[in-house]
């Protein structure tokens, strides 16, 4: 297990139980209604996602599920059956009621304890990091315990994620302190996604973008609404070994400055964005469609400009 003999290396760049710890701090914090609408809200799309696929899932895996934000979308006629995993015990012990028969499993969502071909279903919601090496690991676990011709729909942040924030505070860093050092994990970029989705075995691959905004009086109160809510809620705090454990408040109050001045709204608030990735891929089966043969079409696209002329000359 990484918790295990996790240590500083190249095969490893996060501190896994720091972020353990994280989680489990996160899900004890009081109010969570205030901390969690903007993964209830994507864990709603996620549903609405599933939904679109006209098929019934005996058995479904929500892969670092925290509170159960997608389940609470979900309906029994969809979903028979479902297999919750997060790293945090607290967060299982704290999940919302769902109607649908869940089973809680506490698992470092990297290391799946599952057999292959089990599930007819996996989600899940910005709980994918976005450093390269784990999400490979992530990618490469869930389509190994999906079964042929099963799907995995999921969610994370883009690389655009808290733009802002970051810009600000590496300015800050630079004019105050002669370098910067990252506050934020890392995101990836939509380009690699689909690349990497691809060759862990998806096909029939869909990648969307979507931005969420947020808007605060000014970077003290995002960085207070991140720590204590977003951020760690949805795991994203930097954790990485060569983290910063703390800012100077000269460059705090320089950062404010600078994040007022390039991004504020007309009415002194500061905006914060999170950009979303939602990914669809099917694991391969004899069934599915399969594309044509390179060179096959008998149209061509240059003709779509004489598709009105076309539609009446068969009229007539």
């Amino acid at each position: 297990p990484p918790l295990a003999g996790a240590s500083p290396g190249a095969l490893n760049p996060f501190d896994r139980r720091l972020k353990r710890k994280q989680k489990n701090w996160a899900a004890l914090q009081a109010e969570p209604a205030k901390c969690d609408y903007l993964r209830e809200e994507v864990g709603g799309r996620i549903a609405d996602r599933v939904f679109d696929i006209t098929r019934t899932f005996p058995l479904a895996l929500d892969v670092g599920s925290g509170r159960g934000y997608i389940a609470q979308h979900l309906t029994k006629e969809t979903v028979e059956k479902l297999i919750q995993v997060d790293i945090a015990e607290n967060a299982l012990k704290n999940a919302i009621e769902s109607e649908i028969p869940t089973i809680k499993v506490v698992a470092d969502e990297e290391f799946l304890p599952f057999k292959e071909d089990t599930f007819d279903l996996v989600v899940s919601s910005l709980r994918m990091r976005s450093h390269s090496h784990a999400l490979c690991v992530c990618v490469l676990q869930i389509h190994q315990v999906l079964k042929p011709d099963g799907v995995f729909i999921g969610a994370m942040f883009g690389g655009d994620t808290l733009y802002e924030l970051r810009c600000s505070l590496q300015l800050a860093e630079l004019e105050r302190e002669g370098g910067f050092s990252p506050h934020v994990s890392p995101f990836t970029a939509v380009a690699d996604l689909g690349h990497l989705l691809s060759r862990a075995g998806f096909n029939t691959l869909t990648v969307d973008t979507d931005e969420i905004q947020v808007n605060y009086p000014g970077l003290f109160e995002v960085m207070e609404d991140l720590q204590g809510k977003y951020i760690l809620c949805m795991g994203e705090s930097n954790c990485s070994w060569n983290r910063k454990p703390l800012l100077h408040r000269e460059t705090m109050l320089a950062a404010a400055a600078i994040y007022q001045e390039m991004y504020g709204n007309s009415n002194g608030s500061v905006p914060a964005t999170f950009q979303i990735y939602y990914m669809i891929g099917w694991k391969y089966h004899e069934s599915q469609a399969k594309p044509a043969q390179r060179g096959s079409a008998t149209v061509s696209f240059g003709d779509l400009a004489k598709i009105e002329g076309l539609i009446k000359r068969g009229k007539k």
